[in-house]
């Protein structure tokens, strides 16, 4: 299998550079429409497909990102490594605007989005214990140090519903229960990408303190645009330095992400849905 890469970019990266013979594509879901169509060329060789997380021109709050869809979306056009790009505040002193964060940890606080591809007629079962490739976070993490950021490896990230901003008294209880950075749309992500078999990297953008920091005051959106933009930038760089450092050829992943199905469905295969086994075509193709 040939390697591929699929990058969602989040608030503020809304494109990426360099990519050779580009196109926007439009790709058909069974798990509804995409946040928006993916752009595809190559990058050194290896093939790239990004997907802007919002839509261009930032139509989709994080509760409507059509998450399924786009993970779908990924699989179905070949991506065998995922790397998502997001905003995040910071929990902590030392995770300062700017910096960027490898997220190996999550805490979910969200209650509208759809969790799972699976359901009645095909229930399933995977690990969340490690819910990110260690590998591919390595690779991110090393990229965002070559090109000159500050990266901290390893981190829990709090994902809060939104679209509002935390209180006060919910900044200082997640920092009381140990998450590191708050977002509102990387636990999605990372649990479908799991069950879609994809090694999956978060790649957090600090752009504000939230507001459990006494010196920083509360969120002040035209603050973290600022901010926004310069890490877009950067994180830009970071995406176009992963081709070289990815092997062409797709070799199985030591930590086990792409058998992440092997043993998780649990229906009786002549009790399945149909229905749910065809919209499951990409997802799940390799077990069903």
């Amino acid at each position: 299998m040939q390697t591929m890469l699929g990058v969602i970019g989040g608030s503020g990266v809304y494109q990426i550079d360099g990519l050779e013979g580009a196109s926007w594509v439009k790709v058909k879901s069974p798990f509804g429409k995409p946040s928006d169509e993916v752009l595809v060329g190559r990058l050194n060789g290896l093939p790239v497909a990004f997907l802007p997380r919002h839509g261009r021109g930032h139509v989709h709050d994080p509760a409507t990102v059509p998450y399924r869809a786009n993970i779908d979306a990924l699989k179905r056009l070949g991506c065998t490594d995922l790397v998502a790009v997001s905003a995040v505040g910071s929990l902590r002193e030392d995770f300062a605007p700017g910096d960027f964060v490898i997220v190996d940890q999550y805490i979910d606080r969200t209650s509208q989005r759809p969790m799972s591809f699976f359901g009645p007629g095909c229930v399933a079962h995977v690990s969340l214990a490690d819910p990110t490739c260690q590998r591919l976070g390595a690779l991110c993490g090393q990229a965002g140090r070559d090109h000159g950021l500050t990266v901290h490896f390893g981190a829990t990230y709090l994902s809060m519903e939104g679209p509002q901003f935390s209180t006060r008294a919910e900044s200082r209880l997640y920092r009381q229960w140990g998450a590191d950075v708050i977002g509102m749309t990387g636990m999605s992500e990372a649990r479908l990408a799991r069950e879609a078999e994809l090694c999956y990297a978060s790649v957090a953008m600090v752009t504000d303190y939230d507001c459990w920091h006494d010196g920083h005051g509360a969120v002040d959106v035209a603050q973290v645009i600022g901010v926004l933009q310069a890490n877009a930038a950067a994180a830009r760089g970071l995406v176009a330095r992963l081709p070289a450092m990815l092997q062409p050829e797709r070799f199985t992943c030591l930590h086990g992400c792409d058998r992440a199905l092997a043993h998780a469905i649990l229906t009786a295969p002549d009790m399945r849905d149909p229905e749910l086994l065809a919209r499951l075509d990409a997802v799940a193709g390799r077990v069903l």
